[in-house]
């Protein structure tokens, strides 16, 4: 991982948008700081768009995407978005925007695989040793998740059984900095980011991935570290580091919201003339 210093200036000026991570990223012990939010509202207000992918459940996600100065939230690790009426405007400087809600998945095909989803979920509390379901389970609508570092602490080996009961099951799953997520379907984090993009833009993100940059810190931003030429990680990603396959191509000085910050700085400072 290279330090943020070294990502060339040409390659920042192409960038018109940014997606992100929330969850120890955007946040910092559960809550976004001042400099994150201002973050995100000069990346608005200098017109680039932003988008958070997240493993939150939608219920969780709708008062931030009200607030936030972000084009939409993509929740249930890319199940389903809330996008906001603000996109490609200035963010407002007061109230709450309206929201619309779309999924990648038909209401019968939620409904069925929820049943079986809530099934998994009670065999893992069963077998795995201390396991219990996130304190946002309410909010999900696509997923389950299992909390390993928001309220409760599971070790290693709780968490990989829990991933391999899961996938035993034929679920997907990822670990979060906090949760252990499982689903049914093709979605994850990237099909997400190239979903929402033609749903707002009537565009495939693929053919611009240069113009796009990613920033996160866990092992289930792989995927999108993978992809994307421009990627970041946070510095708290390095707790995580020998897990990681793929590695974001650059690294922040500092974590959290502040790492987040420190994106938004050097992607602003490459737009002025």
């Amino acid at each position: 991982m290279l330090s943020l210093k070294a990502w060339p200036l040409a390659d920042r000026q192409r960038i018109t948008g940014v997606f992100t991570d929330i969850d120890d990223t955007l946040t910092t012990e559960g809550a976004i700081t001042p400099d994150a939010l201002q973050a995100l509202a000069d990346l608005k207000a200098a017109g680039l768009h932003v988008i958070a992918i997240t493993g939150r459940p939608v219920g969780w996600s709708e008062p931030f995407a009200e607030s936030w100065p972000v084009d939409a939230i993509v929740a249930e690790n890319g199940a389903v978005a809330l996008i906001s009426s603000q996109i490609g405007l200035q963010p407002l400087s007061h109230g709450r925007q309206q929201l619309s809600k779309r999924y990648q998945q038909d209401a019968p095909m939620r409904l069925a695989n929820h049943a079986r989803m809530q099934q998994v979920a009670q065999r893992v509390v069963r077998e795995v040793p201390g396991a219990m379901l996130s304190h946002d389970s309410p909010g999900r609508e696509t997923d389950i998740a299992i909390d390993h570092s928001e309220l409760v602490h599971l070790p290693p080996a709780a968490i990989a059984q829990a991933v391999q009961i899961m996938q035993s099951e034929g679920m997907n799953a990822t670990v979060s900095s906090i949760h252990i997520n499982g689903w049914y379907g093709a979605h994850n984090k990237l099909a997400g980011a190239r979903w929402i993009v033609r749903e707002l833009f009537g565009r495939e993100l693929d053919v611009e991935l240069a113009s796009w940059v990613y920033v996160g810190d866990s092992t289930n931003d792989q995927l999108m570290f993978e992809t994307f030429p421009h990627s970041v990680g946070v510095a708290n990603i390095r707790r995580f580091e020998a897990e990681l396959s793929h590695t974001p191509r650059y690294i922040t000085e500092g974590e959290r919201g502040a790492g987040f910050a420190e994106v938004a700085a050097v992607l602003l400072q490459a737009r002025q003339p």
